[in-house]
């Protein structure tokens, strides 16, 4: 089995997304939704929601990018002349180096005519404003370790976690102290024989099964 590997994507899940980014030119106005997801199914499905929403406008094109390494992928250019729309919308996804997530674009015509060239600029350039205004995480496997410590020990080993930057979740306070602490699989070794000499040997691990962990990007 491949090794996990990070990635990055948007907040925003399905069904709320991500607040629409507007840009007008030539009259034309530029919707831009962009949602984060892991099946094309919940897409199409978000699709016609937005379509739904607005009726009245005359394309909604679209691009999608899913896997850990963004080889599934798909557009449309939803009446668009061909390669003007879905693939501008793609290439700003793949741009940014984002994968599980999906952008829609709804054009409301304005009267003018912008042209292949025209449309092609509009629409990479509204889909790349919602990326750029969305907050975005990196998805990293991470194994959780619960450490098994007793209270004399509780002090000097949070400022070990403080000063190793583990991310943490909920601390149990009961006869001992249970923390829970996310860490990349191939630092585990590295913390538990640093917890062990910190602890003389007393403290007791428990280990999970490796999953994707939500690491904001700044």
């Amino acid at each position: 089995m491949s090794a996990l590997r990070s990635y990055t994507t948007i907040k925003g899940e399905i069904p709320e997304g991500v607040s629409p980014v507007s840009y007008e030119i030539q009259r034309s106005r530029f919707l831009a939704y962009a949602v984060r997801a892991e099946e094309e199914d919940a897409v199409r499905t978000w699709l016609a929601a937005v379509k739904k929403e607005h009726f009245e406008a005359r394309h909604i094109p679209y691009a999608m990018v899913f896997g850990g390494d963004g080889s599934r992928q798909r557009s449309s250019d939803d009446g668009e002349p061909g390669g003007t729309a879905g693939s501008p919308i793609l290439e700003a996804i793949k741009a940014r180096g984002i994968t599980n997530a999906a952008v829609a674009v709804v054009r409301y015509f304005g009267g003018i005519k912008l042209g292949a060239g025209g449309l092609i600029r509009a629409y990479a350039h509204a889909a790349g404003l919602s990326l750029d205004t969305t907050a975005k995480v990196r998805m990293t496997p991470m194994r959780t370790m619960y450490v098994r410590i007793g209270y004399d020990l509780l002090a000097p080993t949070e400022r070990y976690i403080r000063d190793a930057g583990l991310l943490t979740d909920e601390t149990v306070y009961a006869d001992d102290v249970t923390l829970s602490l996310r860490i990349p699989p191939e630092d585990i070794a590295q913390h538990q024989r640093a917890l062990t000499d910190l602890s003389a040997g007393r403290a007791q691990y428990t280990l999970c099964s490796v999953r994707f962990s939500a690491v904001p990007l700044t």
